[in-house]
């Protein structure tokens, strides 16, 4: 396939709700559209990079400086045969994992789209559907939180997740637990504790839950070890896994239990795969996290969740759990038994609504081959 065109859109889509962590409040998304051009072909991926270095270093604002200055160029008026091949034209770039995952997903689109199967048969899926979870962020009251659960579980969501923070945890838990005892409750803490804080996590041992991801530092793998020994709760690893390498050091050091694949963090669906075959040979489950994707890069997590290793409900949430118009026809939907179809069309398997797509885009830079 001849890259013809890439193009860049800079979009900012306004969520249903403000969505609170222990890393502050978003009432916006902010990615970038990446679209790619081939031989009769367009392929769409999203990098997920916020508009704050919060969650990772990386920026819209770096990744399209990432994009537009090395990675567009390196791929741009090339003939590619596969992704690998792809990947290894950006391999001078080092880190800034989320631009390259989202070229690397509109190459995955594409190429999928030239062969006419699904991206998740391209990935190797086995799931026609998935099990789904649902992020919840922080609420004002208890009470507000209880609602909110009542509400995703009559949706069909077959896992709840909270986040919480120092000094704002044992008092939710406690709450969901005495109303739901029997349903999948798993915490994220998106790093904001300390190993200190050891009796705090202890205590949620009595919770029976599923697991606690990210209690600690992004880059701390080694108290994360020292904590899962203390505790009989599984801790499941999110920022500190950037790639393969990462998993294979958290697994020998036994610092966690589980790992959150988001391909966004590790650089694309090819480090996601290795990172989830990894796991499977170790016996160790992984699940899909998100970032608040478009139906763009949602209908990618999709695909990728329907590998066999994925064996809890991953944060792949239906379209309007955060937006109250998607970018992509049809959007995607939780069905009454928790579980989420997964596209059979060729490449991500839906359709970008240019309309609406044209509504967020807030600027946009095109590129063609010479």
């Amino acid at each position: 396939m001849l890259i013809k065109r890439i193009e860049l859109r800079y979009i900012k889509m306004e969520l249903v709700a403000p969505f609170v962590t222990s890393m502050g409040v978003e009432t916006h998304e902010e990615h970038i559209i990446i679209r790619l051009d081939g031989d009769g072909v367009t392929g769409w991926g999203e990098c997920v990079a916020q508009g704050n270095p919060f969650y990772s270093y990386e920026t819209v604002n770096t990744a399209w400086h990432i994009l537009r200055d090395y990675l567009i160029p390196s791929l741009l008026g090339k003939r590619i045969v596969s992704v690998d091949e792809a990947i290894g034209f950006c391999a001078r770039v080092r880190g800034h994992r989320m631009a390259k995952a989202g070229l690397e997903a509109a190459l995955w689109d594409a190429i999928a789209k030239e062969r006419n199967i699904p991206l998740s048969e391209m990935l190797g899926g086995v799931k026609d559907r998935i099990d789904v979870g649902v992020s919840i962020g922080m609420q004002e009251s208890i009470s507000e939180l209880l609602q909110r659960v009542a509400s995703y579980l009559e949706e069909g969501y077959k896992r709840i997740k909270i986040k919480i923070e120092p000094g704002n945890d044992l008092e939710l838990i406690s709450a969901i637990r005495k109303e739901y005892p029997d349903i999948l409750f798993q915490v994220d803490a998106n790093c904001s504790y300390q190993l200190s804080d050891v009796n705090v996590f202890k205590a949620m041992d009595n919770y029976g839950l599923l697991l606690i991801e990210q209690p600690l530092g992004y880059d701390d793998l080694y108290d994360h070890s020292r904590l899962q020994q203390e505790l009989n709760t599984p801790i499941c690893l999110d920022e500190s896994v950037q790639s393969l390498s990462d998993a294979r050091v958290a697994l020998e050091l036994k610092s966690c239990r589980s790992i959150n694949i988001k391909p966004g963090r590790v650089g694309g669906f090819t480090e996601s795969k290795a990172i989830h075959d990894f796991c499977a040979s170790k016996s160790t489950p992984v699940w899909h996290g998100g970032m608040l994707e478009s139906g763009i890069g949602r209908a990618g997590n999709v695909a990728l969740a329907s590998l066999p290793n994925f064996k809890l409900p991953g944060d792949i949430s239906a379209s309007d759990r955060y937006y109250k118009q998607d970018i992509v026809d049809p959007p995607f939907r939780v069905l009454p038994d928790g579980t989420m179809v997964v596209p059979t069309m060729p490449g991500i398997g839906v359709e970008v609504v240019m309309e609406q797509l044209n509504h967020v885009t807030q600027h946009h830079e095109d590129f063609s081959a010479k």
